[in-house]
C-alpha cells in the first residue's frame, strides 16, 4: 500500500503565540492540484519562493496540536526548519535521490545513506 502520510520532527521547533514550542508534526503526498493552485497566488507572482510557503501549507496536515497548519506559520519558521521541510517534501514526492552522503558523528567516517528505507546504516 502507498503511505501517503510521513510523520517528521523539526530541527528547532515552531514557536506559537504563547510561546509553545511544537515540533512533531505530519506531512502528507502532494496531490497535482497542491502545486498549481498555488501558482494563481499575488505572493508567488511578485515573489516566486513564496512558492514553499504554499506549497509547505498545503501539504503539512498537523504541527504539534495545530490544524490546519496556515502559511503565516510557514513564514515563521526559523530557517533551519523550512529547509529541513523543503527537502523532506522533495523527498516524499520522489523529487530527489534517496541516497545521500553523510558523516557518523561519532567516528567521523563517511558513507551513504539511503533515506527511503529509513535506516541507518548497518
Amino acid at each position: 500500500m502507498l503511505q501517503t502520510e510521513f510523520a517528521f520532527t523539526l530541527p528547532c521547533g515552531y514557536v506559537d503565540e504563547r510561546g509553545t514550542l511544537h515540533t512533531r508534526g505530519v506531512m502528507r503526498r502532494a496531490l497535482a492540484l497542491d502545486e498549481v493552485e498555488p501558482l494563481n497566488d499575488p505572493r508567488v507572482r511578485v515573489n516566486e519562493a513564496y512558492l514553499g510557503i504554499l506549497l509547505l501549507s498545503r501539504v503539512i496536515s498537523q504541527l504539534g496540536t495545530i490544524r490546519p497548519v496556515t502559511p503565516a506559520m510557514i513564514e515563521h519558521l526559523f530557517a533551519a526548519d523550512f529547509a529541513y521541510l523543503q527537502e523532506l517534501y522533495m523527498q516524499v514526492n520522489g523529487q530527489e535521490e534517496s541516497v545521500i552522503e553523510t558523516c557518523c558523528p561519532r567516528c567521523g567516517n563517511r558513507f551513504l545513506l539511503d533515506t527511503a528505507d529509513g535506516h541507518g546504516p548497518d
